[in-house]
């Protein structure tokens, strides 16, 4: 397929998702991404030969929130290792919102997954013996290939502002024995994860080392083990998209992990890494555009998980 041919289908995609962004919002219960620009769309593919791909608004940084939880994943797994860490969360789908504690609270002992609020903060207050934020910022900086990346301050207190309900489910776990660092000190972790800028470029990025076995395509160098990302990509796969996971592996069949910041990283095995920027959101968190757009994706250029004829020869 030559370089014009996937130019059409990237068009095609980024219509399909504007078609959708009427009828999301933006994020509002963290003031701050209440600001963004419900308009804005960018769609990047940068695939494992080098090429990249860009269309529409690739550059615009945003914050990266959700999408931090596989970050923040990947380091407890190379510091603690998979049993340690699955001692304190789960890896199932959860059925519920990002933001739920229900199950927590009455049918489960533990998180039922590091992608969910619960979750995430678990694996943030094992984090705390081991990094520092500073320590967590720099790898992050290597996953994206993003040297630009930083805090963003305003986002970062907006949220700090309005974290009652984080505080509550942290604070659940803490009676429950599942967190066993410092409460606080494992929200303001959280928080600051979720406030790095990113943009749909760097989620690409991001992508592709976990397409590559974990390895820089640009420098060799490994930054992840094998065993660490198959479990990121499965999990990624099965509990990404929050309580419409199961809906999305079906009809895109990628695996992909939302923020409601209005990115998306998805990565293709061996083939690509797939960034998205849209901030208007539907009912369940993930980006509106996202879903159809990737859809089309998925379709024209065979990259469905069970799609035996998914390679490509993009030009």
């Amino acid at each position: 397929m030559d370089k014009k041919e996937i130019q059409t289908i990237l068009e095609e995609a980024m219509e399909k998702g504007r078609e959708a962004i009427p009828y999301g919002e933006v994020a509002s219960y963290i003031p701050e991404l209440s600001k963004a620009d419900k308009n804005h769309l960018g769609l990047c593919i940068y695939t494992k030969d080098g090429r990249r791909y860009s269309i529409g608004d690739t550059n615009v940084r945003f914050t990266i929130q959700s999408i931090s939880k596989i970050i923040t994943l990947a380091v407890a797994l190379e510091s603690y290792g998979f049993d340690e860490v699955f001692e304190k969360v789960d890896v199932e789908p959860s059925g519920e919102a990002f933001n739920s504690l229900i199950d927590l609270d009455l049918s489960s002992n533990k998180p039922l997954n590091p992608m969910i609020n619960s979750g995430a903060l678990t694996v943030s207050s094992m984090l705390l013996p081991k990094v520092t934020f500073s320590e967590m910022k720099l790898f992050a900086k290597k996953l994206c290939m993003d040297p630009d990346m930083e805090l963003d301050k305003d986002v970062y207190n907006s949220e700090k502002a309005n974290i009652s309900r984080n505080r509550a489910i942290a604070y659940l776990l803490e009676s429950k024995g599942i967190i066993e660092n410092d409460v606080e000190d494992t929200l303001d972790l959280y928080t600051k994860m979720c406030s790095l800028t990113v943009t749909a470029e760097s989620l690409a990025n991001l992508g592709l080392i976990l397409a590559n076995d974990g390895i820089d395509p640009t420098t060799g160098t490994r930054l992840l083990k094998t065993e660490t990302v198959h479990t990121i990509k499965t999990i990624m796969l099965t509990c990404g998209m929050y309580d419409s996971s199961g809906e999305f592996a079906v009809y895109v069949g990628i695996p992909t992990k939302s923020g409601v910041g209005g990115g998306l990283v998805s990565t293709v095995d061996k083939e690509m890494g797939i960034g998205v920027f849209s901030p208007a959101l539907d009912e369940k968190g993930n980006c509106i555009a996202g879903r159809p757009l990737l859809e089309h994706l998925s379709k024209k250029l065979r990259l469905h998980i069970f799609d035996r004829s998914s390679k490509m020869d993009i030009e």
